[in-house]
């Protein structure tokens, strides 16, 4: 399996620092919020009915504490000077996704790419194994938090 292998490889063992960089009693302390995907690789409806902020997405994507997307993707952040070049670039991706395939793919990657490394930002933590103590019951990210980033990923057209 050559390259994704050996790539995959490298990253996964950073993928784990993406929940130890998660302050305890932020992220996922409110109610997980059930969603459904489309047959289209889409969760039409914004989680809970929330609306998202773009300036607020903006930070969670650069935020090496949250969302952390620049570890991986190349973003329109021109002030950040260390991009990743594992995922796919995310400038232009409001022109080439809708915002319900956005919201899928932050949401829970997997679903849409099973062998990926991205992980879930909000999959049901009931549903989750072999968690640290510490995170157990929680999300990645908030209900609020993914709408505001998917509210600034779908900006970016």
């Amino acid at each position: 399996m050559g390259y994704p292998f050996a790539v995959t490889r490298r990253l996964l063992p950073l993928l784990f620092l993406i929940p130890l960089s998660t302050p305890a009693g932020e992220a996922g302390t409110e109610p997980y919020i059930p969603w459904t995907a489309s047959d289209d690789y889409a969760i039409e409806e914004p989680l809970g009915g929330l609306v998202g902020d773009p300036a607020r997405g903006r930070e969670i994507a650069r935020d090496r504490g949250r969302g952390n997307c620049i570890a991986c993707h190349l973003l329109p952040i021109p002030e950040e000077p260390d991009h990743g070049t594992v995922g796919p670039p995310l400038i232009g991706v409001g022109s080439r996704l809708t915002e319900g395939q956005i919201r899928l793919r932050v949401v829970d990657e997997q679903r849409v790419n099973p062998p990926t490394i991205m992980p879930a930002f909000y999959r049901d933590p009931a549903r989750l194994t072999r968690v640290d103590p510490a995170y157990r019951g929680k999300t990645l990210l908030t209900a609020q938090e993914v709408e505001d980033l998917v509210a600034w990923l779908k900006g970016l057209k």
